[in-house]
């Protein structure tokens, strides 16, 4: 373990190089911002006399792909620059938990060579994340770091270090997201983070439409190390392997922005801008629908987002919300677009959420076959009436409830998600 002068000189480089990474980030950012301002330009206003249609056309296109080129370098810039505005302080634990810690674990065979807590990053004033309508993430706790290796070939599982943790600081533990499931012979450091208050259980349901072995349906659940989860369902225009290959590409790009530190209302644009560059080189548009719901399970709050999507529905005991926003799919939208035309792909909802709330969302492919019954009246009189269950029974009860009122017939892909929220403190 290292001694009170060795923690000291530690944090005094530590603070040493932070500066210098900060300095090194924020010239990082400045550099991209005035890439993207060097490519940034109107549409070329090109006299039609003279000119032909393809040519314009083919200016258009151009100037098209290069606001995709500006968008990406300005969200890298804003990146660096919330990075470097983020303070980490490392804070060491008490003489009397670390004794208990570094004792319980060498009893199991760990060897453990530092403990500290990593604090929340506080963040500059000027730089506020909840720009994008999107609520604070000011509630999760202090991380844990723990710097260790196991001295025996038997190994441990990450979790059950966790235990241990929370049983002797008096601390709800869970591995982080980032960590390794398993603590292994070489030397790594290992984080721990204080358990949300609530976690969610998923459930879903699909069906193919008739004559169809693919769906054109997909969705994805990704889980942060920040205590957020965030679901995507995406519907590609038309059905089969097309569409499933469409909704597919979509969520994939999502998936890599989002993880790699993409604001939700940035990741969206850059999609929608990719697929527009993409679609005018291929002679085709990548037109698919996306459906975003962000959960944080610290504060107990969700936010919605709705790029062609169909409509999503709260439920809270018997109370029913159905939550809708006006759009059109991605990939039709340009940026010479009217502007409130181009606020539709950020617009968002924000709900609190309560012990054992369930958000349902779905694929239009469900509502559109209670047309007879009134859409999404009938969904709601149906979700009003169902009593709490598990999330995966709830979803295969809706698709039987959809397709009874459709007499059976699937004229287009569905898909149900049901998410149970639950207050683990209770």
């Amino acid at each position: 373990m290292l001694t009170t002068v060795g923690r000291e000189r530690q944090e005094q480089l530590s603070m040493m190089l932070s500066d210098y990474g900060r300095g090194r980030l924020l010239a990082y950012a400045d550099s991209f911002r005035e890439l993207s301002r060097s490519y940034r330009g109107k549409p070329g206003q090109r006299q039609l006399e003279g000119t032909s249609r393809q040519q314009v056309l083919e200016e258009r296109r151009l100037w098209e792909s290069r606001q995709v080129i500006c968008d990406n370098l300005e969200e890298m810039s804003q990146i660096m620059a919330r990075l470097a505005a983020e303070v980490f302080r490392l804070t060491p634990l008490t003489p009397r938990e670390e004794k208990l810690v570094v004792r319980a674990l060498r009893q199991e065979g760990i060897t453990v060579l530092d403990l500290f807590y990593i604090d929340q990053p506080e963040r500059d004033g000027s730089l506020q994340e909840g720009e994008n309508d999107q609520p604070e993430r000011g509630g999760m706790g202090a991380t844990l770091g723990v710097h260790m290796h196991t001295q025996r070939m038997v190994g441990h599982s990450s979790q059950e270090v966790a235990d241990m943790l929370s049983v002797l600081l008096g601390r709800r533990l869970v591995v982080s997201v980032t960590s390794p499931q398993q603590i292994e012979d070489r030397e790594g450091t290992y984080l721990f983070v204080e358990e949300p208050r609530f976690v969610v259980l998923s459930g879903s349901a699909r069906a193919v439409k008739e004559n169809e072995t693919v769906s054109g349906d997909n969705y994805s659940i990704i889980q942060s190390d920040r205590g957020w989860t965030t679901v995507l369902l995406s519907d590609g225009m038309g059905c089969g392997e097309q569409a499933s290959a469409d909704s597919g590409q979509v969520l994939d790009m999502m998936e890599k922005m989002l993880e790699a530190g993409f604001e939700t209302e940035m990741a969206v644009g850059l999609v929608n801008s990719a697929l527009l560059a993409a679609g005018d080189a291929a002679g085709r548009r990548n037109m698919s629908t996306l459906d975003i719901c962000s959960l944080d399970l610290y504060q107990g709050m969700c936010v919605f987002r709705k790029v062609g999507a169909a409509a999503s529905f709260l439920k809270s005991n018997s109370y029913v919300e159905q939550i809708s926003l006006p759009g059109l799919p991605l990939g039709i939208l340009t940026a010479g677009e009217e502007e409130e035309a181009q606020g539709a792909l950020h617009r968002s909802v924000s709900r609190e959420l309560i012990d054992n709330d369930y958000i349902v969302m779905m694929s239009d492919g469900v509502l559109d076959a209670l047309r007879e019954n009134g859409y999404e009246t009938a969904m709601i009189q149906y979700l009003e009436d169902m009593r709490e269950q598990h999330p995966e029974e709830m979803a295969r009860n809706l698709l039987q409830f959809v397709l009874r009122c459709s007499q059976g017939r699937i004229l287009d892909d569905m898909t149900v998600l049901v998410l149970g929220v639950f207050d683990s403190h209770r």
